[in-house]
């Protein structure tokens, strides 16, 4: 029979080390070798021990959940290990402290389930649509709607737009116009306001849209009173678009539904259902019957207002993630679609494969899009505090010369807008701001301070006017810059 014998030559640690030796004994003597080990006791284990674990169901107090990050248990530090099952009870409990934490103070309650008010992925909800008109006087004494362009203004609004390099803009530099909603005091809207639209070629209505669920259309002129609401969305209205002569609109809402509205009389003329919330919708400028939307499950949907079931007649799904921003180019045969993916893709109208993308290590997700009046770029306002320039043309690829840097956007979807002439870049701040840019130097040219109870989160530029500028904040408030 062989024997390992083990001689110790450290203690340090606890560590047996040493050599072993190949001896020859007898059966008993190893039987009794065995047992006198056997019957001296076990080295405690080395490992500490923790505390329990708690309940799955509390969030706060004594007993409150701690899963795998509970603590280790108190040990005393003068008692080494080996001796630990020799001290008494009594003698630990006099030494050992009771660790108290102020999480253990707080009263033990169950979590409020936070509201998802307006913006929530939640059922489709169908709400009654209908319209009213606030305005003084509907018609004027030959008949004519708020429709009409007026013609009794220093400037022309009537007339095709003159052509880019023909125009001059410059940065604003006071308040001209604050609009308010004649039953909601000092706000156009009671929430957040999430996107505005000129009237286009002429701009003499406003059209705006809130997390209220409503979309309101404003006067430019003259008195600038409220002229009509329409009412049609249980939630927060995300995106709204005219028709390129002005007669409809639009209105994309987080109740998975897209609307369509006649202007002037406030019906709405179509519905579409959708598998998900719309986050951006735009209206085929060759095509006033079409349009396309990017939704957060990942796709774009392309309708038709002339169908009479309401469902899609194009689906482009390569993204993952959802779409935030699409524009279209090439005289309205291409669009250009980004999403919280970091991705750009480019793609042929009505063909579902895209023919560009563009997916690098130092992309962020471009949340808003705004394109240059000459068609060869569209700027991007990027998640990282910066808006970055791509082509729009047949290449589409980044203009690593543009950046326009110095304003906060990060946790915001600010919207960013080029003015008509092609020669600045304005876009919002979450501190409240509207900055400028100059668009060949890449040069901010000026801030103005356009709210003090939040981000501004949406800008737009008169498509005639040489300095006019439109924002709206989170607190609700519409306001006009010359």
């Amino acid at each position: 029979m062989a024997l390992a014998r083990l001689d110790k030559t450290s203690t340090s640690g606890k560590v047996p080390t040493g050599y072993a030796d190949e001896i020859v004994i007898s059966d008993s003597t190893f039987r009794a070798h065995h047992r006198s080990y056997e019957r001296n006791a076990e080295h405690p284990s080395k490992k500490r021990k923790r505390e329990s674990r708690g309940d799955s169901s509390v969030l706060f107090g004594a007993n409150a959940y701690k899963g795998p990050w509970a603590r280790y248990e108190e040990r005393r530090p003068d008692v080494a290990p080996e001796d630990a099952n020799d001290v008494d009870a009594e003698d630990v409990e006099e030494v050992e402290e009771v660790s108290e934490y102020e999480e253990d103070a707080l009263p033990s309650h169950s979590l409020v389930k936070p509201s998802k008010t307006g913006t929530a992925y939640g059922e489709d909800v169908t709400v009654k649509e209908s319209s009213e008109f606030l305005g003084k006087q509907e018609f004027d004494y030959q008949g004519r709607s708020y429709m009409h362009v007026p013609q009794d203004l220093d400037l022309n609004l009537t007339g095709a737009l003159p052509h880019y390099s023909e125009l001059k803009n410059y940065h604003p530099k006071k308040l001209v116009h604050t609009w308010k909603h004649p039953s909601q005091g000092n706000k156009a809207h009671t929430r957040s306001i999430t996107q505005t639209r000129f009237f286009p070629s002429s701009g003499h209505l406003l059209l705006s849209a809130g997390a209220d669920g409503k979309v309101l259309l404003w006067d430019v002129y003259h008195d600038r009173d409220l002229l009509r609401s329409y009412t049609g969305h249980a939630k927060s209205v995300s995106d709204i678009d005219f028709t390129p002569d002005g007669t409809n609109f639009l209105s994309a809402s987080y109740d998975r539904h897209i609307k369509a509205w006649d202007t002037e009389t406030g019906k709405c003329t179509s519905r579409f259902n959708l598998p998900g919330t719309p986050h951006v919708l735009r209206v085929n400028p060759s095509s006033p019957t079409e349009f396309i939307t990017g939704l957060s499950n990942k796709k774009i949907l392309q309708f038709d207002t002339r169908v009479a079931d309401g469902k899609p007649t194009q689906e482009y799904d390569h993204h993952l993630g959802p779409v935030n921003t699409l524009t279209f180019c090439d005289d309205s045969r291409r669009f250009i679609s980004t999403s919280d993916d970091k991705s750009l893709r480019a793609w042929e109208y009505g063909i579902p494969v895209p023919i560009k993308f563009i997916a690098e290590p130092h992309m962020y997700p471009l949340v808003r899009a705004s394109p240059h009046p000459s068609g060869k770029y569209v700027a991007f306002q990027s998640s990282d505090n910066q808006i970055v320039v791509y082509g729009s043309s047949d290449k589409f690829r980044q203009n690593r010369k543009k950046g326009f840097r110095g304003h906060n956007n990060a946790g915001y979807a600010i919207d960013v807008a080029i003015s008509p002439d092609g020669g600045m870049i304005a876009s919002g701040d979450s501190a409240g701001l509207v900055c400028f840019w100059d668009w060949k130097t890449c040069r901010m040219w000026h801030k103005i301070e356009a709210s003090k109870e939040g981000a501004v989160v949406s800008v737009g530029w008169h498509p005639r006017e040489s300095s006019k500028v439109v924002t709206g904040d989170v607190a609700g408030n519409l306001k006009y810059w010359d």
